[in-house]
């Protein structure tokens, strides 16, 4: 990798160190999905691994974060087995100044919102790309739809004054698969005014699961830049 492409990477490096190193021993860790909080599973490994941390399980929200955790030696437990979560690590795709987000990208948002809004702390770590005035400015909304009702789901989402696009796979013939074994409708909306009320009317046509707007649960926002060439880290 050339020099100029690192510092990025780093950034996302170290805005997960940031984020892993605000975990605590004797706690319980929603572990997100996607590249950044990748980095966050790892450190959180690395500190179990040194000693520095103890008594760590995890909760992951998807099969990307249940093998990560494995790899880096982080114990794993569900929600059937507790009863809370001390804090929850995860990234986003877009930011708004409210701090509420959308999610959804790796097609992961409905695992990833039961388990963020579980959590006592919810940190979301993000490079400063991530950062919007007003949520849809550059990221369509996922929702997560039960097979059978794709066409009257997308029917329902025009009459709102969304364009939904159904997600196709890459080096994969036909559309995503959730970890659910559902569809992704990617909606594009002119904008969105207000992000309570479309999450709500969203999740409320039958056949949707789930949606990736996700609203007055954001405790942190932990944002990666570059600066003068060099990664720093700064609090929303």
């Amino acid at each position: 990798m050339t020099i100029a492409a690192d510092p990025v990477k780093l950034s996302k490096q170290e805005v997960g160190r940031a984020a892993a190193a605000l975990v605590q021993s004797d706690s319980i860790v929603g572990l997100g999905t996607g590249s950044t909080t990748a980095y966050a599973i790892q450190f959180i490994g690395e500190r179990l691994k040194s000693g520095e941390l103890k008594n760590i399980v995890g909760v992951p929200t998807s099969f990307q974060a249940e093998v990560l955790a494995k790899e880096y030696g982080i114990p794993l437990t569900t929600l059937d087995a507790i009863d809370h979560i001390d804090i929850a690590i995860d990234g986003a795709d877009e930011v708004d100044p409210q701090k509420n987000l959308i999610k959804g990208g790796g097609a992961a948002h409905t695992r990833e919102k039961v388990v963020d809004y579980l959590a006592n702390r919810f940190i979301v770590v993000v490079d400063g790309g991530k950062l919007v005035d007003r949520l849809g400015s550059s990221f369509a909304v996922p929702v997560e739809v039960i097979p059978m009702a794709i066409t009257p789901v997308m029917n329902a989402i025009k009459k709102l004054g969304g364009k939904p696009e159904l997600r196709m796979g890459i080096k994969k013939a036909g559309p995503v698969i959730t970890d659910q074994g559902n569809m992704v409708v990617d909606v594009r909306f002119d904008s969105i005014p207000d992000p309570v009320n479309l999450e709500t009317t969203l999740n409320n046509i039958p056949g949707v699961l789930e949606n990736g707007i996700f609203v007055n649960c954001t405790d942190v926002v932990l944002i990666g830049e570059v600066r003068d060439g060099q990664p720093v880290v700064r609090q929303m």
